[in-house]
Protein backbone atom coordinates (compact mmCIF):
# COMPACT_ATOMS: atom_id res chain seq x y z
CA UNK A 1 0.00 0.00 0.00
CA UNK A 2 1.13 3.46 -0.90
CA UNK A 3 1.72 6.38 1.54
CA UNK A 4 -1.60 7.42 1.11
CA UNK A 5 -4.58 5.62 1.28
CA UNK A 6 -7.11 5.44 -1.51
CA UNK A 7 -10.30 5.32 -2.04
CA UNK A 8 -13.13 5.29 -4.74
CA UNK A 9 -16.75 6.52 -4.42
CA UNK A 10 -18.87 4.85 -6.75
CA UNK A 11 -22.59 5.61 -7.58
CA UNK A 12 -24.55 5.14 -10.80
CA UNK A 13 -24.62 9.12 -12.11
CA UNK A 14 -21.72 10.42 -9.91
CA UNK A 15 -23.83 13.46 -10.00
CA UNK A 16 -24.61 13.38 -6.07
CA UNK A 17 -24.14 10.67 -3.93
CA UNK A 18 -20.08 9.83 -4.73
CA UNK A 19 -19.67 13.24 -5.17
CA UNK A 20 -20.68 14.68 -1.76
CA UNK A 21 -18.80 11.60 -0.35
CA UNK A 22 -15.55 12.63 -2.35
CA UNK A 23 -15.88 16.32 -0.75
CA UNK A 24 -16.17 15.45 2.10
CA UNK A 25 -12.84 12.69 2.14
CA UNK A 26 -10.71 15.98 0.33
CA UNK A 27 -11.81 18.20 2.95
CA UNK A 28 -11.46 16.19 6.14
CA UNK A 29 -8.89 13.62 4.69
CA UNK A 30 -6.73 17.42 4.24
CA UNK A 31 -4.32 15.60 1.38
CA UNK A 32 -3.79 12.63 3.92
CA UNK A 33 -6.36 10.17 1.36
CA UNK A 34 -5.91 9.83 -2.18
CA UNK A 35 -9.48 10.32 -3.48
CA UNK A 36 -11.34 9.42 -6.48
CA UNK A 37 -14.99 9.18 -7.61
CA UNK A 38 -16.83 7.72 -10.75
CA UNK A 39 -20.44 6.72 -11.71
CA UNK A 40 -21.31 3.33 -13.74
CA UNK A 41 -23.62 5.94 -16.13
CA UNK A 42 -22.64 9.25 -15.41
CA UNK A 43 -24.46 12.41 -16.14
CA UNK A 44 -23.51 15.34 -17.54
CA UNK A 45 -23.32 17.61 -14.63
CA UNK A 46 -23.30 17.66 -10.92
CA UNK A 47 -26.45 17.89 -9.38
CA UNK A 48 -27.26 21.38 -8.08
CA UNK A 49 -28.93 20.87 -5.20
CA UNK A 50 -25.84 18.10 -4.10
CA UNK A 51 -23.79 21.30 -4.62
CA UNK A 52 -26.17 23.37 -2.45
CA UNK A 53 -25.95 21.04 0.21
CA UNK A 54 -21.93 21.03 0.33
CA UNK A 55 -21.87 24.49 -0.02
CA UNK A 56 -23.86 24.90 3.36
CA UNK A 57 -20.95 23.15 4.72
CA UNK A 58 -18.16 25.34 2.89
CA UNK A 59 -17.21 22.46 0.44
CA UNK A 60 -17.32 23.38 -3.15
CA UNK A 61 -18.22 20.78 -5.60
CA UNK A 62 -19.54 22.56 -8.38
CA UNK A 63 -16.45 22.83 -10.46
CA UNK A 64 -16.36 18.59 -10.20
CA UNK A 65 -17.47 16.69 -13.76
CA UNK A 66 -18.93 13.53 -12.94
CA UNK A 67 -16.55 11.33 -14.67
CA UNK A 68 -17.07 7.20 -15.81
CA UNK A 69 -15.60 4.55 -13.87
CA UNK A 70 -12.95 2.47 -15.44
CA UNK A 71 -10.95 -0.56 -14.02
CA UNK A 72 -7.84 1.82 -13.62
CA UNK A 73 -9.68 3.71 -11.65
CA UNK A 74 -10.83 0.40 -9.17
CA UNK A 75 -7.57 -0.94 -9.34
CA UNK A 76 -5.96 2.17 -8.40
CA UNK A 77 -7.67 2.48 -5.05
CA UNK A 78 -7.27 0.77 -1.55
CA UNK A 79 -11.04 1.26 -0.69
CA UNK A 80 -13.81 1.11 -3.30
CA UNK A 81 -17.07 2.61 -1.41
CA UNK A 82 -20.28 1.84 -3.58
CA UNK A 83 -23.68 3.69 -3.40
CA UNK A 84 -26.24 1.68 -5.30
CA UNK A 85 -24.28 0.58 -8.73
CA UNK A 86 -24.64 -2.76 -7.99
CA UNK A 87 -23.38 -5.07 -10.44
CA UNK A 88 -22.10 -2.45 -12.59
CA UNK A 89 -19.46 -2.03 -10.16
CA UNK A 90 -16.15 -3.91 -10.87
CA UNK A 91 -15.03 -6.30 -8.81
CA UNK A 92 -10.76 -6.82 -8.03
CA UNK A 93 -9.38 -9.03 -5.33
CA UNK A 94 -7.85 -7.88 -2.44
CA UNK A 95 -9.63 -4.40 -2.41
CA UNK A 96 -11.28 -3.44 0.60
CA UNK A 97 -15.15 -3.23 -0.97
CA UNK A 98 -17.87 -1.63 1.25
CA UNK A 99 -21.51 -0.48 -0.31
CA UNK A 100 -23.19 2.07 1.51
CA UNK A 101 -26.95 2.06 1.06
CA UNK A 102 -27.90 5.63 0.84
CA UNK A 103 -31.22 7.39 -0.89
CA UNK A 104 -30.63 8.75 -4.45
CA UNK A 105 -30.30 12.62 -4.31
CA UNK A 106 -31.95 13.26 -7.81
CA UNK A 107 -34.99 14.54 -8.39
CA UNK A 108 -35.54 15.53 -4.42
CA UNK A 109 -35.50 19.04 -2.81
CA UNK A 110 -32.63 20.36 0.01
CA UNK A 111 -34.52 19.08 3.02
CA UNK A 112 -34.06 15.13 2.23
CA UNK A 113 -30.45 15.92 0.21
CA UNK A 114 -29.61 17.60 3.61
CA UNK A 115 -30.28 14.34 5.35
CA UNK A 116 -28.60 12.48 2.92
CA UNK A 117 -24.94 14.17 3.08
CA UNK A 118 -24.73 14.24 6.94
CA UNK A 119 -25.30 10.82 6.33
CA UNK A 120 -22.76 10.17 3.96
CA UNK A 121 -20.71 12.62 6.47
CA UNK A 122 -21.05 10.31 9.11
CA UNK A 123 -19.74 7.32 7.17
CA UNK A 124 -17.26 9.28 5.70
CA UNK A 125 -15.58 10.30 9.24
CA UNK A 126 -15.84 6.74 10.48
CA UNK A 127 -13.78 5.20 6.56
CA UNK A 128 -11.32 8.40 7.53
CA UNK A 129 -10.55 7.37 11.03
CA UNK A 130 -9.85 3.49 10.07
CA UNK A 131 -7.84 4.60 7.37
CA UNK A 132 -5.86 7.13 9.47
CA UNK A 133 -5.32 4.71 12.35
CA UNK A 134 -5.32 1.07 10.75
Amino acid sequence: MSAKPSVLFVCVHNAGRSQMAAGFMKALGQDRVEVLSAGSAPKDSINPIAIEAMAELGIDIANNVPKVLTPEAVQASDVVITMGCGDACPFYPGKRYEDWVLEDPAGQGIEPVRVIRDEIKARVETLLAELLNP
